[in-house]
C-alpha cells in the first residue's frame, strides 16, 4: 500500500479473484465431483506422491476441487497425512488426518483435524504440498483468497520441495496479479493434468 491506497497488483488481485469465484459459484456439483476424482487420479499417479512419506493438504470447502477422495486414497496408500489448523492471525498449524471421523466443523466453515496441532513449523517436514488456489499463473504464481494464510505456510517448505496447487482446467491463468510476499508453487495439478513450473 502506498499513502493509505492499495497497490496496483493488490487492486487488481481483487479483481482476478471476484471473477473466479463468479466461476465457481455457477460450477455445477457434478463437475465439482468429476473434477475432484479426476485431480485425485493425477495426483496419485505423479512420481513425486507416489515416493512421498508425508503429505501436507487440506479439506476443500464449497466449489473448490474436491480433496475428500483424495485425501482418503492418500491414507489407504500409506500416507501420513497432515492438514491445515487456521489459527487467529490467519497463520496455518497442521494435524494429522486420521480418516473423515477425525475432522471437525472449524471457523470460516472449515474442517480441521481434531487432533492437536504439530506447530506452523511441521509443513517444512512433509516430502509433499498441495494447496488450495483459486488460480495460477504460468509462472507459478498462486492466486488465494487473500488471508495470506498459505503463502506464509510456502514461506517456512525447503526449496525443492513439490508443492502443487488444485485448481480447475479453466484456472489456469497466463498471469495472476502478484505481489513481493507471494510464493509460487513448481506445479498446478487440474483434471487434465499435471504441469510443472
Amino acid at each position: 500500500m502506498t499513502d493509505g491506497q492499495p497497490s496496483h497488483a493488490s487492486g487488481n488481485k481483487v479483481a482476478v479473484r471476484d471473477q473466479l469465484l463468479a466461476g465457481r459459484r455457477r460450477r455445477r456439483l457434478t463437475e465439482v465431483g468429476t473434477s475432484a476424482r479426476a485431480i485425485a487420479d493425477v495426483l496419485l499417479a505423479a512420481p513425486e506422491v507416489r515416493r512421498a512419506a508425508t503429505v501436507a493438504c487440506y479439506v476443500s470447502v464449497g466449489n473448490e476441487p474436491g480433496t475428500t477422495e483424495l485425501l482418503d486414497r492418500l491414507v489407504a496408500a500409506g500416507k501420513r497425512v497432515l492438514l491445515p489448523l487456521l489459527l487467529p492471525d490467519n497463520d496455518l498449524d497442521w494435524a494429522p488426518y486420521a480418516g473423515p471421523g477425525s475432522l471437525a466443523p472449524a471457523r470460516r466453515g472449515l474442517l480441521e483435524p481434531t487432533a492437536p496441532g504439530l506447530g506452523v513449523e511441521a509443513i517444512a517436514g512433509t516430502d509433499v504440498v498441495l494447496v488450495p488456489g483459486l488460480g495460477v499463473g504460468a509462472d507459478g504464481m498462486r492466486l488465494g483468497r487473500g488471508g495470506g494464510s498459505y503463502d506464509r505456510a510456502l514461506a517456512r517448505v525447503p526449496v525443492g520441495t513439490f508443492t502443487c496447487v488444485l485448481v480447475y482446467d479453466d484456472e489456469v491463468l497466463p498471469v495472476v496479479p502478484a505481489e513481493p510476499h507471494d510464493r509460487p508453487v513448481t506445479a498446478v495439478a487440474t483434471p487434465s493434468g499435471l504441469h510443472h513450473f
